[in-house]
């Protein structure tokens, strides 16, 4: 085994041949123009707080919370609720109150800029010329990602009632216009999401049956009924999942639906973030999920097979055959026994599962001494002779061996 080469197959072939079918996706990705197909309007973010809360925020003195918190668990005048409103606010913002009331009203009512150079109002995360306060604390944030980042809770987009106007500053139930200076507050108002966005780059459009509003022009997209998801035009023959995005990428784990970051579909036909999915592959052709092949691998495994000629396995294992399952046509087959690779019978796929390992010597010494068995079982009934050596029948008698010293 010294001498063995090395299989001359390297793994930057295999990774060439997955770039192309990740070149073959993106093309497919962007047949429309939009580098965002499967997306939920409301922009990518960081899970970064922002600065006006790092500032509000005080150092926490462990003695003076442990006892603010047992102050606040032993009054009886509070119900289950507030109790917990007072105990997350104290672990939030520590013992010490982050801002007067004067403070925090002056903070709340006054603007917010997405790009204070150029004076376009809204935050980091979206240009709008509003706030919105939040129906589950009545508090006020420019848009939900501001709420979430802060709040030890998600906001419900959908319950949202009423929005700050940044022109004016007047509180009001939530609309595309201000009711009192009757500016506009963002060329894209839903009234469903509660979703406001202002920016002149974007074309968003709301689906009834998503519930929630996408990125793109309508015309270019089809929702479809079973997998439960808007998808372009051009994938009008994919392959179907039912409710097909409503579960958690198999790499980093967030959920897909409202997922704020490109999806794609792989060719078995489950869903993956486009970037989880471009750095998944460098270092496998399996689909995380159903472990179906990600592309058409028929390159890769035909030089398996020559390599596989070229080193065959050591004599001694010849007697040993593996029992497989294989990913891509789901039949079972066996195979010759490999540390490594083991081609279907079926399809000639090497991309399978090992289901158990078999040493055919040992099989076959076990059914010959199964088929013993029952003769031995009929030896051992009553009337049977069990002496061995004559085998004999219920009529024999040891009077009728010539050899006997009786009589």
């Amino acid at each position: 085994m010294k001498n063995e080469k090395k299989i001359p197959f390297s793994f930057f072939s295999f990774c060439q041949i997955m770039s192309n079918r990740l070149e073959e996706i993106s093309n497919l990705s962007d047949a429309s123009d939009h580098e965002e197909d499967w997306q939920d309007a409301e922009t990518e973010q960081q899970q970064q707080p922002t600065e006006q809360v790092k500032e509000r925020k005080v150092e926490i003195d462990e003695s003076s919370l442990r006892k603010k918190i047992k102050e606040i668990q032993e009054d009886s005048s509070l119900s289950p609720k507030d109790k917990a409103k007072r105990i997350q606010n104290l672990m939030s913002h520590g013992t010490t109150e982050p801002s007067s009331n004067e403070q925090l009203q002056n903070e709340i009512y006054s603007k917010s800029y997405h790009k204070e150079q150029e004076n376009i109002l809204g935050c980091k995360h979206y240009q709008r010329n509003c706030k919105l306060q939040a129906n589950c604390c009545e508090r006020i944030y420019t848009c939900r990602f501001c709420h979430d980042d802060v709040e030890g809770h998600n906001i419900v987009r959908h319950e949202t009632k009423n929005m700050l106007c940044m022109l004016c500053l007047h509180l009001q139930p939530a609309a595309q216009h201000c009711r009192q200076c009757h500016q506009q507050m963002a060329r894209y108002y839903c009234d469903k999401c509660k979703l406001w966005d202002n920016d002149p780059r974007k074309a968003i459009y709301h689906c009834d049956d998503c519930g929630i509003c996408r990125q793109g022009k309508q015309e270019d997209f089809f929702h479809c009924k079973k997998c439960n998801i808007c998808m372009v035009k051009s994938m009008t023959d994919h392959k179907c999942i039912e409710r097909n995005l409503e579960c958690d990428c198999p790499i980093c784990g967030e959920y897909m639906f409202t997922s704020t970051t490109t999806v794609i579909f792989m060719p078995c036909g489950h869903c993956i973030h486009k970037h989880c999915y471009t750095a998944y592959i460098q270092t496998s052709y399996q689909c995380p999920t159903c472990l179906k092949s990600l592309g058409d691998m028929s390159e890769y495994f035909e030089r398996l097979d020559k390599d596989l000629e070229r080193q065959p396995m050591p004599p001694e294992y010849d007697k040993y055959i593996s029992h497989i399952f294989c990913n891509d046509c789901e039949k079972k087959t066996p195979a010759k026994y490999h540390f490594f690779y083991h081609k279907c019978g079926h399809c000639g796929s090497f991309n399978t599962t090992v289901l158990k390992t078999e040493n055919t010597e040992e099989t076959a010494r076990g059914e010959s001494s199964n088929e013993q068995q029952p003769l031995e079982q009929a030896m051992q009934r009553p009337g049977m002779n069990h002496d061995r050596n004559t085998m004999a029948g219920p009529s024999s008698s040891r009077t009728n061996n010539p050899d006997s010293n009786e009589g």
